[in-house]
């Protein structure tokens, strides 16, 4: 069953929820900035295993010392969901672990 599609109000409402996250181009991305590339690294692996839990995948890019993330789901046509949310903020809940800013 395909999720639906948030409204721009809705989105709006949850971007004000989660500090640094945006929406550019049907998508709501962050990047965050850390101390190493090594803690860059171990970030994405850490972002990597909650996408496997969630089964649901950002695009991922990883920098010198930076991690990039930009989500939106494909089976809602590349609308922002409640899913494109519910993995933003479980990057949010592990990214001080790791020193990112």
């Amino acid at each position: 069953m395909p999720t639906e599609p948030l409204s721009q109000k809705e989105i709006e409402d949850r971007l004000r929820e989660l500090p640094g996250w945006s929406l550019a181009d049907d998508r709501i991305t962050r990047t965050y900035r850390l101390s190493t590339h090594f803690a860059a690294t171990a970030m994405v692996v850490h972002v990597a295993r909650i996408q496997d839990e969630l089964n649901h995948h950002s695009d991922l890019t990883l920098g010198y010392n930076t991690v990039a993330l930009s989500v939106h789901s494909h089976d809602a046509g590349g609308a922002v969901t409640d899913r494109d949310f519910e993995l933003a903020s479980r990057v949010d809940a592990i990214a001080a672990t790791h020193g990112a800013a």
